[in-house]
């Protein structure tokens, strides 16, 4: 998984299918689509509400549970792209 390119707002791992997109229509290898679209993010919210947004969706697309997924989001988001200040 190190080499795996996550979006750097939610870090959901990225593939060609769901690479955001740019005001041009061009693709955004940066963030999913979910995230980020025609060059704005979907959502505005602060890191914690979007740490608190991905652990179900984590919970529910892997092998681990509650207290696993929060503690590695809360590892992993603060040090993404969109999150750095």
């Amino acid at each position: 998984m190190d080499d795996m390119k996550l979006c750097q707002s939610c870090s959901m791992p990225l593939t060609d299918e769901i690479y955001a997109t740019n005001k041009d229509g061009s693709a955004n290898d940066e963030y999913c689509i979910y995230c980020y679209k025609d060059g704005d993010f979907t959502y505005d919210c602060t890191m914690e509400e979007m740490i608190e947004r991905c652990i179900p969706l984590t919970v529910e697309n892997s092998d681990m549970d509650e207290k696993a997924a929060t503690e590695l989001l809360n590892n992993l988001i603060p040090q993404l792209k969109r999150w750095q200040k």
